[in-house]
């Protein structure tokens, strides 16, 4: 965090280009000081975010309002409540007029008393009550930078009390990077994001500070700077207002903020060496205690080597606090990256003797700073674990143990810190508050064998649903494998339990290297967990490790009929699922469904659901496959499983995707990456890029969805363990066939070939084929279409054989074979209506017309136009239910029922709920009580 410095650049007069920001914010000020309210500006490094709310604190202070102003710390996440600390510390001698509860959960959770632990709950309605008690004598503004980088815990309150400021006469006022969604919740705020400057602008900006540029120059100046005021300036100041800073007529391909951490790096660089060690101890401290400045022997740097930083425009002394102030964010990031792993341990090492009177910092100082095992350094740890918790941060509680671990001699000692661990972890959040029980019950039954396991496997799901995140699940779960013993009478449940839960952790992190560990533990364990060892065949990199599984998958598959373990089935689905096995499994999965729904195990039911739901979409039964996916999420959402979500979320965005519904692909992918961005779940983006490159294709955006698919697969190449490109390999050519990238559509169907993706699957046979298809002409794609077609199976995948006959009748058109052309676009026309593909129906209908055949638009009107679904829907709208109470009946979220009747709307052209029971017509009777449950389709 950062403190307010009212010296900063006095900027309320002197902003170019900013007066329509200045404006929202002094309106801002003036609501909030009198109704309260939260206002958040997003925007780019440099783009000025800081200026304004230093312009927004001078405004304030000078109508006599309270300022409390700081800013999160990227080296700061592990520190539990460091930033509510700091934002709150000038509030502590009015902590007494709070009620005696909140007054002990405030103190609890800044270190400033002793008590019972607090929940989350308590310390955001005691932070909120002071707030509103003080704002009650003055009005008080809320300050806060770099919101995405708060701790966990801070985050989660402050979110919490900026919905929550409505007639309190305090303003919550923020910035935030876009793309960097931390655990400050900012749904429901005020948003305003801010944009480069225009080139008029800059000019200006440019005319300002450096009258003496030449007009070549500063046009240059203008170019690469790209409306970065912060750019403009660094780089002008640079280029000592004479120079020019780029070859004559060369592209600008470089960022502002790339320039920038250039730029930052080069002046770091010059510096003095005892000076660039003072600033990277002040980049690592992220506080900037004075103390860090002071000298710990002969030789080392002292408060004299700031200087050369101050003169090269880095850092600052804050004049009241004495605190070291980097200039701007990115220039701490450039200090950090620049320096050598050792040259970093020894500035932890410096900052742990210089901050002994801070334990937390000190500890996880000394942490950083270790190599090797240290039982000290682990013992130390293990308190601020216990600290931690006292004052009600479950995880950081979790991740200070887990470091403990990391750092514990002892096998013993390693083992117990990881099931403290897990136990802490398993009960963060969500319904399973009685996992520590049943763990005990687990450990009385086989005490000091699988604790530490069982613990591990409750806890990861618990930190992912919660607010943990991928790495911390990670290590918890390869720390418990590593220290769980190989013996002939292993538990195989528990184990099985801890492999399901590691690989699903690895997919769902989206990086190649956490997948090491997993490997690893297989070959360990490699008796106990065949299942598991096959899985990660298919699941992983199926590109390059599938085909030799597919034998025994097969063999298995056949034989799931007979299967009686719901936890069996469910893996043998995520086993298939990228080779395109589930068909074969729809028997099995279904019962798993019917036990769920008669009370059997619920997480197992909704894995099911969703696997049923997938494979309803990839074979183009889409009314089904929105039924299972809605009940499997609403499940998820009733029981916590929110990681268990997002398979289902990324398949509703796909729907829509499918359907054109275009807003709803938005609005699903921004909520579901923002949601797994901070728990640095990777595969969320690759499942956005899926759908919003299947929209993009839909409304005939060729370049953007290869910018989508790309982002999954580049060109010409699968990723080394990315699971998700064998789901895009046609997206990607015929996005780059419609956006003229010929080379890259041949590259990419090159790639399927060498990498045999063909044999995998019917399902890739027939993108495989299609994609060569597409890619080619004349005669040549006449003769791959048709080896398209003929596929064995390939009729099981509706919507890619339908993209593959609407392909194949435009290529014929155009080669002027009308006729043949007609039989293909007629195919295509009517698969995508069943489904209710729209936009790809809208365009095989308009190649249709174009080739001189129409067809009634009749059957696109009326009540014969509505899907089953939206006819339920239609019927209990009609007779006066709400969008809440049709979506409960249903199982759909209210706004997924609204999305629906909108739809409905255009469909039987009317605008009001009065006029459906009169557009419906006999239809209009009520639905039966069974309608909305999804069945298994063989049952009658």
């Amino acid at each position: 965090m950062s403190h307010y410095d009212p010296q900063r650049r006095k900027a309320a007069d002197g902003l170019v280009g900013r007066g329509e920001e200045l404006a929202l914010v002094r309106s801002f000020l003036d609501g909030s000081a009198g109704e309260g309210g939260s206002f958040l500006l997003v925007g780019e490094p440099g783009v000025g975010k800081t200026v304004l709310l230093d312009c927004a604190a001078e405004a304030a202070l000078k109508a006599g309002t309270r300022v409390l102003r700081g800013a999160g710390a990227e080296f700061e996440a592990d520190v539990s409540y460091s930033g509510l600390h700091q934002l709150l510390l000038p509030l502590e001698p009015e902590f007494g007029t709070l009620g005696p509860v909140q007054h002990s959960a405030l103190s609890v959770v800044l270190g400033f008393g002793a008590g019972p632990p607090p929940d989350r709950p308590a310390v955001s309605e005691a932070v909120l009550a002071l707030l509103r008690l003080t704002a009650a004598r003055r009005p008080s503004l809320v300050i806060v930078d770099d919101v995405q980088w708060l701790d966990r815990a801070s985050a989660g309150v402050l979110g919490f009390v900026a919905r929550r400021l409505a007639g309190s006469h305090v303003g919550f006022l923020s910035a935030s990077r876009p793309g960097t969604e931390g655990y400050f919740e900012r749904a429901g705020l005020t948003e305003h994001e801010l944009r480069p400057l225009d080139d008029e602008a800059a000019t200006d900006l440019l005319q300002a500070r450096f009258p003496d540029l030449v007009p070549r120059d500063r046009l240059r100046l203008v170019a690469e700077a790209q409306g970065n005021p912060l750019a403009l300036l660094e780089l002008a100041a640079e280029a000592g207002g004479l120079q020019p800073v780029a070859a004559p007529g060369a592209p600008s391909i470089v960022s502002p903020v790339r320039r920038l951490q250039t730029l930052f790096a080069s002046r770091v660089a010059e510096l003095p060496a005892p000076t660039g060690r003072l600033l990277l101890r002040a980049a690592l401290a992220a506080t900037g205690d004075p103390r860090i400045l002071q000298s710990t022997g002969h030789g080392e740097p002292g408060p004299g080597d700031l200087a050369p930083a101050e003169r090269a425009g880095l850092v600052r002394l804050d004049e009241h606090t004495r605190r070291v102030v980097f200039v701007h964010p990115l220039i701490r990031s450039a200090v950090v990256k620049r320096s050598t792993s050792n040259e970093r341990r020894a500035a932890h090492r410096t900052l742990a003797r210089l901050l002994e009177d801070q334990p937390e910092r000190r500890a996880w100082h000394l942490a950083e700073a270790s190599l090797e095992p240290d039982e000290q350094v682990a013992a130390l740890l293990a308190e601020i674990a216990r600290r931690v918790l006292q004052r009600g941060d479950a995880v950081g509680a979790v991740a200070a143990l887990l470091r403990a671990a990391e750092l514990s001699p002892s096998g013993a000692d390693r083992s117990r810190r990881l099931a403290e661990a897990a136990y802490i972890g398993a009960d963060v959040t969500g319904e399973l508050r009685s996992t520590p029980q049943l763990l005990a019950a687990a450990h009385a039954a086989d005490p000091g064998h699988n604790e530490a396991l069982h613990a591990a496997v409750a806890a990861s799901y618990m930190l992912l649903s919660g607010e943990g995140d991928i790495d911390t699940a990670h290590r918890l779960l390869v720390g418990a494998l590593e220290a769980f013993p190989v013996r002939d009478n292993a538990c195989d449940r528990v184990l099985t339990e801890a492999f399901q839960t590691l690989l699903l952790v690895c997919f769902y992190g989206g990086r190649a290297e956490l997948w090491d560990a997993f490997y690893t533990a297989v070959e360990r364990f490699a008796s106990h967990v065949v299942l598991m060892s096959l899985c990660g065949d298919t699941y992983c990199d199926p590109v390059r490790t599938a085909g030799a599984a597919l034998d025994s998958l097969d063999r298995l598959i056949d034989a799931s009929d007979k299967e009686a373990d719901p936890a069996r089935i469910i893996w043998l689905g995520t086993a298939g699922i990228h080779v395109d096995r589930l068909p074969g499994l729809r028997t099995a999965l279904w019962r798993v469904v019917r036990d769920g729904r008669q009370g059997g195990a619920v997480a197992s039911a909704i894995s099911a659901l969703l696997l049923l739901g997938f494979d309803a979409f990839v074979t183009g039964r889409w009314e089904e496959a929105q039924q299972l996916v809605d009940e499997g999420v609403g499940l998820c959402e009733t029981h916590g499983y929110e990681l268990y979500a997002l398979p289902g979320r990324y398949i509703r965005a796909l729907l829509a995707a499918g359907r054109g519904d275009f807003e709803a692909v938005d609005a699903l992918t921004d909520d579901f990456t923002r949601w797994a961005a901070p728990r640095g779940i990777r595969t969320a983006q690759m499942y956005a890029a899926h759908a919003r490159a299947l929209a993009a294709l839909g409304r005939g955006d060729y370049e953007e969805a290869y910018q989508q698919t790309t982002a999954i697969s580049p060109a010409g190449s699968f990723p080394y363990r990315v699971a998700i490109a064998v789901w895009v390999p046609m997206d990607l050519v015929e996005a780059a066939v419609g956006s003229n990238g010929h080379t890259e559509a041949n590259a990419h169907v090159t790639a399927m070939r060498e990498a045999g993706v063909a044999a995998l699957s019917p399902r890739l046979a027939l993108l495989s084929a299609g994609s060569a298809a597409m890619a080619a002409s004349g005669s040549a794609a006449t003769a791959l279409f048709e080896e398209a077609l003929a596929v064995p199976g390939a009729d099981s995948w509706t919507f890619e054989l339908a993209r593959v006959r609407l392909a194949y009748g435009e290529h014929l058109r155009r080669t002027r074979a009308i006729t043949a052309s007609r039989v293909q676009l007629g195919a295509a026309l009517d698969a995508f209506r069943r489904m209710g593909a729209r936009p790809w129906a809208t365009r095989a209908e308009n190649e249709l017309r174009a080739t001189g055949r129409t067809r009634s638009r009749g059957g696109e009107l009326g009540p014969d136009a509505l899907t089953s679904r939206e006819r339920q829907i239609a019927v209990l709208a009609a007779s006066g239910l709400s969008n809440k109470q049709i979506g409960e009946r249903l199982r759909l979220s209210a706004r997924t029922v609204g999305a629906h009747l909108r739809h409905i709307f255009g469909k039987l052209q009317v605008s009001s709920r009065a006029a459906l029971r009169d557009a419906l017509g006999p239809s209009a009777a009520g639905p039966s009580d069974e309608e909305g449950t999804p069945r298994e389709p063989y049952e009658n």
